[in-house]
């Protein structure tokens, strides 16, 4: 049964003041001196309840000095403490709420704690190396002290110790060269470790991001090596498949006619040898032009960057092949070399001719960036699905019959060889948009 502090009080009070007037009512008509035996009573009112209440708020204020000192554990993040108050009161319910908190804050500690244990297993065990470091300023000095590094970074960059607590520069000095000029580049990038015998290439990605008001920054390093020599096989093979069927396409006609022409020889119908021979020749011309243009997108040379009018360049690039717009010119003139981007766009204006959709919808337009220039190159095929978008970049990838697979590919470098990329989109209505942006 609880009672309340306040009927506790009361109870305290009448235990103190009742007994004191019941005497001195008894008592002050028996003696001859009532105003001093009423003294006498008051007094003892207030000695009894001076008493009672010390007796009634020792607990009370024991209870308190306890709640201080389990409010100091829960800021220290230790919640196993619990409190007990044998008291049936309002500060009863108080002492079970407290109770309840701990309980909860003590639930949430231990899930908490799994949950971080997990976090570190797995960033412990991942194959990406991962190195935390810290941005501190201590006046005009700037400090980058490694806050967390996990096992693959040890073994990769300070051969299995403990990174936290280095600074970055003191790590930089006993890297590999390659390592270090990378992180001087600033930003992701690829490096190689290694000789040509035993060379391992490494992607080196940088986040920047606040963590406590403070900069930080998560270096993630991960190995390509075996991805890169399975992705190098694969495309081997493609070539090789490729180019076996263009020579077979081509030498097998070839040795066909010759042996057509061999046998007319032998019967003495010459008349029909002009055609043999004429055959002969279409057939070694495309397998010249398409030899041709493997060699061509094997020796990009580096591009010749000076100022370009944009009217100028479409002009002349309308005369090669025929699409609608732009609809508009970018004010400023291009800064790209014109011959290896006329190339480019000669190549996808002609896949979007080639698209299956109407050719009088291929279009290009302008769009005037802020850091350059977007080049979109539409048409009204079929588009494509998400399977061949995610491969059509790659080279000697294609769709189309006899196609070398080099048009988008060889886009890709010369965009790329300016510094820009290139996307893909299906289009609303069916179709697909392939933009190009190029950097100022």
């Amino acid at each position: 049964m609880r009672f309340s502090i306040a009927g506790q009080l009361l109870a305290l009070l009448l235990a103190a003041v009742v007994p004191p007037i019941a005497l001195a009512v008894w008592w002050a008509p028996r003696t001859d001196a009532p105003w001093l035996v009423l003294s006498v009573c008051i007094l003892g009112a207030l000695v009894l309840g001076t008493v009672l209440v010390r007796w009634w708020l020792g607990p009370v204020l024991s209870l308190f000095r306890a709640l201080t000192g389990t409010v100091s554990s829960f800021r220290d993040n230790d919640f196993s403490f619990g409190l007990r108050f044998d008291r049936a009161d309002e500060l009863a319910e108080l002492v079970d709420s407290h109770n309840e908190l701990a309980d909860a804050l003590r639930a949430q500690r231990q899930a908490l704690t799994q949950r971080e244990l997990l976090l570190d297993t797995m960033l412990q065990h991942t194959p990406v190396a991962m190195v935390l470091v810290a941005e501190i300023k201590l006046g005009d000095t700037v400090r980058h002290p490694i806050v967390f590094a996990n096992l693959v970074a040890r073994r990769l960059l300070h051969q299995g110790h403990k990174l936290e607590g280095l600074m970055l520069d003191e790590l930089l000095e006993r890297a590999e060269p390659a390592f270090r000029e990378a992180m001087d580049k600033g930003g992701n990038g690829l490096f190689t470790v290694g000789s040509e015998e035993a060379e391992d290439i490494y992607h080196l990605a940088r986040k920047r991001f606040a963590l406590n008001s403070r900069p930080h920054e998560l270096l993630l390093i991960r190995q390509l090596t075996q991805e890169l020599r399975r992705q190098e096989v694969s495309v081997w093979k493609r070539v090789i498949r490729v180019i076996s069927h263009e020579l077979n396409n081509s030498l097998a006609p070839i040795a066909s006619l010759c042996h057509s022409g061999a046998e007319l020889l032998r019967r003495q119908q010459t008349e029909r040898l002009p055609e043999v021979f004429q055959a002969i020749g279409q057939r070694a011309q495309h397998l010249d032009q398409f030899i041709r243009g493997y060699a061509a997108f094997a020796k990009l040379p580096n591009p010749i960057r000076v100022l370009v009018p944009w009217a100028e360049f479409v002009e002349g690039l309308r005369t090669q092949v025929s699409f609608i717009g732009p609809a508009a010119m970018p004010k400023s003139p291009g800064v790209f070399d014109a011959t290896q981007l006329e190339q480019a766009l000669i190549n996808l204006l002609k896949n979007a001719r080639e698209a299956g959709g109407d050719t009088a919808a291929v279009q290009m337009e302008l769009i005037e960036l802020a850091d350059g220039v977007r080049i979109d190159v539409l048409d009204r095929g079929p588009g494509m699905s998400e399977t061949v978008m995610a491969q059509a970049l790659m080279p000697f990838y294609s769709t189309k019959r006899g196609g070398t697979g080099l048009g988008l590919a060889l886009a890709r470098e010369i965009i790329e060889a300016h510094g820009g990329r290139i996307s893909l989109a299906n289009r609303e209505g069916g179709g697909l948009i392939v933009s190009l942006i190029l950097p100022s």
